[in-house]
């Protein structure tokens, strides 16, 4: 005979300790810090974004871009970092979110730091930067980052005549290394010369100080010439791959001559790449002639990577996040520079640069075609090619 009390009390039981156990799940997984509690009104955004958007100039001082670049960035993101609204909590809207990730890379502040500020949890703010990033690099790729095509070369050369006086210029090569926090069971593999564990972005500029390559992961250990050898860009250069127009005339000449590269001394000289004659060469003034009007078009990505990093102090402190997050940190950075400067006056641009970088002299190969074409732009540039004011100035140093 069934006892149904027995069975009724069992079932109830059961239930109540299958409601303990959910309500307890529910806590763990919903359980949120009185301190967050208060981010809609005591975080760092609700207190600061209403008031900068009627203050134009602070607001570009605090995001480092004006607000109708904001604005427009914040509906390009809105579709791939927008979060769906639940039972438990309203998601952190999208203007918040890059908020987040952009005072990250201004400040370059812990994501411990942000969480308190922003009044979300750590692991909120260490993910909000992360997909943000992503997202970033992924909705201004194709504009602010494509890929070169042999039109865009040809505008390229023409600005680096326009504003630099090098014809058949298709870009500035450099070196950037940027500090990082020392990967798991790393060797020296990563430490650069300077005695620090760095990641290494090599990148072409345009006149305008726009990155128009961007190539990133090399070892800290590398050399310049090394980290383009070994580089998907320089791989493409040797293979002819990447679009370069043909030779042509250099401006009131009839001599005609490869679209080149300018780089520093790190660099290898060849066809497409224009290095600096050695010290030793100096004595002839044509030569110091070139080295100047090279040195002018070689700071500008220099001076791109001095915007890059005053725009962004998070590469001045160094990049403390796991290895696979540095790429999308670098690369959304670059496409963030390109989207804010787009648009500006050159004037403008060439007042805001900074130091030059100290390299490193290890070329990898040395061309006797590069040769014969340095030592035509220099007797380009003595010549037809001259501008009033070189040969003060080169007879000065």
């Amino acid at each position: 005979m069934v006892d149904w009390d027995l069975v009724l009390i069992a079932l109830l039981a059961e239930d109540e300790e299958r409601q303990i156990r959910t309500a307890n799940l529910t806590k763990r997984q919903f359980w949120v810090h009185n301190l967050w509690r208060t981010r809609s009104t005591n975080g760092e955004f609700s207190n600061l974004f209403n008031e900068l958007r009627y203050d134009l100039r602070k607001f570009y001082d605090y995001y480092r871009m004006d607000y109708e670049k904001f604005e427009k960035l914040s509906y390009l993101l809105k579709s791939h970092i927008k979060k769906i609204k639940t039972n438990f909590r309203s998601p952190i809207p999208v203007t918040e979110r890059l908020s987040v990730c952009l005072r990250y890379l201004i400040t370059g502040a812990s994501f411990k730091s942000l969480a308190f500020s922003y009044r979300m949890g750590f692991t909120t703010v260490r993910n909000i930067v992360h997909e943000t990033c992503q997202a970033i690099f992924t909705v201004l790729r194709s504009t602010a980052l494509p890929k070169p095509t042999s039109q865009q070369w040809q505008s390229i050369a023409t600005d680096f005549d326009k504003f630099w006086n090098f014809p058949n210029c298709i870009g500035a090569i450099d070196g950037k290394h940027f500090k990082i926090r020392a990967p798991n069971n790393s060797g020296s593999m990563d430490i650069n010369y300077k005695k620090f564990f760095s990641i290494v972005l090599l990148a072409v500029v345009d006149a305008k100080y726009k990155f128009v390559i961007v190539d990133v992961g090399a070892y800290g250990r590398n050399s310049d010439g090394g980290t383009l050898q070994s580089s998907k860009f320089g791989s493409k250069l040797r293979n002819g791959f990447l679009c370069i127009p043909p030779e042509k005339a250099l401006p009131h000449s009839t001599q005609k001559l490869p679209n080149v590269f300018v780089a520093d001394e790190a660099f290898p000289l060849t066809e497409n790449i224009m290095r600096p004659y050695p010290s030793h060469l100096l004595n002839d003034e044509k030569k110091r002639i070139f080295n100047y009007r090279l040195s002018r078009e070689r700071r500008i990505v220099e001076n791109a990577f001095g915007m890059l990093q005053e725009r962004f102090e998070l590469f001045q402190k160094g990049i403390k996040v796991q290895p696979k997050y540095i790429n999308n940190i670098i690369l959304a950075s670059t496409c963030l520079h390109n989207f804010i400067i787009d648009g500006h006056s050159m004037d403008a641009l060439s007042s805001n640069t900074n130091n030059a970088i100290d390299r490193t002299n290890d070329s990898v190969f040395n061309n006797l075609d590069g040769m014969v074409v340095r030592d035509c732009f220099t007797e380009y540039f003595s010549n037809v090619g001259n501008v009033y004011w070189q040969n003060e100035i080169v007879n000065r140093c």
